[in-house]
């Protein structure tokens, strides 16, 4: 495994604290801190504690695509092993990385075209092989809500975890295997709503 460069080093500083204390608390010492740098090297690289924050989300948003792109745009894949791999994938993603769901969508509320372009390479790589995928099986759910169920299931847990928990429906101690007992069904749950 290759060591982290210098930047790498601050966006997983930067997004532990971000995450861990919201943007308004942490401090850009703080960051540069956790890195194992100094103040003067933080502001070289991102030059400010917004840009830092837009590279933590940016990199976050290609974690979650990643996880995404390869299974969906490979026509050979059927779609119960995409639903299954992109369920397995996420569950994974999403509890070493709990924050990362309100994190993206707080930060694209606001800055909508931070994600245009990771977005659109998403899109017009995966959405004409599910397309074709779904009309083949004789399923006329339309891909976005077919890819939106997928994620909706997946994500929505991890969304809803203060609630979930503060409720008495999860404890605390067994929410990830909650989210990964219901990894396991996501494939039956998309293609009872698909039928």
């Amino acid at each position: 495994m290759e060591p982290l460069t210098t930047e790498q080093k601050i966006i997983e500083a930067a997004s532990k604290l971000f995450s861990r204390k919201g943007f308004a608390a942490t401090k850009t010492r703080e960051i540069a801190e956790e890195a194992g740098i100094n103040l003067a090297l933080l502001n070289y690289y991102f030059g400010s504690k917004e840009n830092l924050f837009k590279g933590v989300v940016k990199e976050k948003l290609r974690m979650l695509l990643e996880a995404m792109i390869p299974i969906l745009s490979d026509a050979k894949v059927p779609l119960d092993q995409k639903i299954a791999t992109i369920a397995r994938n996420y569950t994974k993603l999403l509890l070493e990385n709990e924050e990362l769901p309100i994190f993206i969508l707080n930060e694209w509320s606001v800055n909508k075209e931070l994600f245009v372009d990771i977005t659109r390479n998403a899109r017009l790589f995966t959405m004409p092989v599910i397309q074709e995928q779904l009309k083949e099986k004789g399923i006329t759910t339309n891909t976005a809500d077919f890819i939106v169920n997928i994620l909706g299931l997946v994500m929505f847990p991890f969304v809803a975890k203060p609630m979930i928990t503060s409720s008495g429906l999860v404890k605390e101690e067994e929410f990830a295997d909650f989210v990964k007992r219901r990894e396991g069904n996501i494939v039956e749950w998309i293609n009872k709503i698909n039928a």
